[in-house]
């Protein structure tokens, strides 16, 4: 076995004479002239006519004493003013109640008994819930010429497909037009509102909103071209979207769309989109004097309505502010019980917070066997919407590592962990399907790619129910 490289007795020339313990190596930054350390280690220099302290905002860095008040009016850790469209918690779902806080008990920790149960209120909720999703696996012509690319590596390739799908389901659904403002939520880079852009070719008053909450490295916003492109730098949680300027003037039909929408991001979006917009554009429309006219134009029954009165009649009468939606599922360890849109769904199986949590952990095992198969399968490489990376390892859970302890082992087998995985899976989606339904959506999941292309590769897709406007407008 090699011996472990000595560390460095000394600093290398022109270079901090800081040691950085954790690293067993000197720090590598320069220091000014005549000084021995750089700026962040400069507390350490010998002579003490200027003393540096940590920053009050972010002690991970300091700064000059006599120098205070000036960095804080541009440390990059202060506090920024909001934006217009910021309203503080408007899609978190339950404000100031009193929920049980998460039990962080492992599942492995369960005793046979509680697991039994646990997997039998599981199947008793599921009951009567079609397990079976239906294969919507589509292309679009848009991707062809860079699907087709021998430069691009398994990984591109694999985002590609998935995003051809996402645009073939899109045009299935007729959401593809002019007129209408597309939002994609967990941005990231925003590879699927430039393939959106790329596939609408010439379509005239198109508007893209980008949202996300991180700053994120290789956009490629620059690619973009003539339609109008905005990113919203706000947490879903709290981004109203009545107030972003292009749709409180314009008041384009909006179509909801996202790439692997991380856990409880897609209950913050789904909100964010058919309940929290909805009902506000519903309550401008009934205090709008010329929705009232729309209206009442059609009330008095005139038989002799011209074709183009009937059409903007049925416009008035059928017009729903969010003419589809369409979301690739991601990271259901991640959901959270405050935000996630089906409680009713689960308080009327039966179920609360504490099972909810158990579930939420259990999903890992819908993937979690597939380590066994190598090192190429030994994790779940999905796009990451806070990183810069094509190609990015999503965060493994607790659960995950649970999949093969000893105490499990014994229990379950590693299929019957999949499937329960699996299951768990379906019945969080499911109270997001149903919260859909409540709300006038024709909403269901399919699976949109192969399991070869993305573990997480279900599909949520929902229309107005009973509307086909926003295709005949195209």
């Amino acid at each position: 076995m090699a011996e472990k490289l000595a560390a460095p007795v000394s600093p290398q020339p022109g270079r901090c004479a800081y040691f950085v313990e954790r690293k067993k190596r000197f720090c590598k930054m320069v220091p000014a002239r005549g000084r021995r350390f750089c700026g962040e280690h400069a507390a350490l220099e010998e002579e003490n006519a200027r003393r540096r302290i940590p920053c009050p905002l972010d002690s991970k860095h300091t700064v000059y004493e006599d120098q205070l008040q000036k960095h804080l009016k541009k440390c990059n850790s202060r506090e920024k003013p909001k934006p217009v469209y910021f309203a503080k918690d408007i899609n978190a779902g339950l404000k100031g109640a009193t929920e049980l806080p998460e039990e962080k008990v492992s599942i492995s920790a369960l005793s046979k008994e509680e697991l039994e149960n646990l997997i039998r209120k599981l199947k008793r909720a599921s009951n009567g819930i079609k397990s079976v999703l239906k294969d919507q696996i589509c292309s679009h012509q848009a991707l062809q010429e860079a699907l087709n690319d021998p430069r691009n590596g398994d990984a591109a390739f694999k985002h590609l497909k998935q995003q051809a799908s996402i645009l073939g389901n899109m045009k299935r659904l007729n959401l593809l037009g002019p007129r209408r403002c597309f939002i994609e939520f967990g941005a990231g880079r925003g590879k699927l509102s430039h393939w959106v852009d790329r596939a609408l070719q010439d379509a005239k008053d198109v508007h893209f909103l980008l949202v996300e909450r991180a700053t994120t490295r290789f956009k490629v916003d620059g690619k973009h071209r003539k339609n109008s492109f905005e990113r919203l730098q706000v947490d879903i949680q709290h981004l109203c979207l009545n107030k972003v300027p292009v749709l409180a003037e314009e008041k384009p039909p909006v179509v909801g769309i996202g790439k692997h929408v991380c856990g409880s991001a897609t209950d913050l979006a789904l909100r964010c989109l058919a309940e929290t917009y909805a009902n506000l554009c519903d309550d401008d429309r009934r205090e709008s004097p010329a929705a009232k006219r729309w209206k009442s134009s059609g009330t008095n029954g005139s038989p002799n309505n011209s074709p183009s009165e009937t059409f903007s009649k049925s416009l008035a009468e059928n017009w729903s502010p969010v003419a589809g939606i369409i979301i690739a599922l991601c990271c259901h360890h991640r959901c959270d019980w405050k935000h996630y849109v089906g409680r009713e769904f689960f308080t009327t199986a039966g179920l609360g917070v504490t099972e909810f949590n158990y579930f939420k952990r259990m999903t890992s095992w819908a993937t979690c066997g597939m380590k066994k198969s190598g090192p190429q399968t030994s994790t779940i490489k999905t796009e990451s919407k806070e990183q810069g990376s094509e190609a990015e390892e999503h965060e493994p859970d607790d659960g995950i590592m649970e999949c093969n302890s000893d105490s499990l082992q014994g229990l379950l087998t590693a299929e019957e962990r999949k499937q329960i995985g699996h299951l768990c899976k379906l019945l969080i989606d499911h109270g997001r399907i149903e919260y859909l339904q409540q709300r006038g959506y024709d909403a269901v999941l399919q699976y949109y790619t192969e399991p070869s292309v993305s573990l997480e590769n279900v599909l949520l897709t929902a229309t107005p129910r009973q509307s086909s406007l926003p295709h005949l407008m195209s």
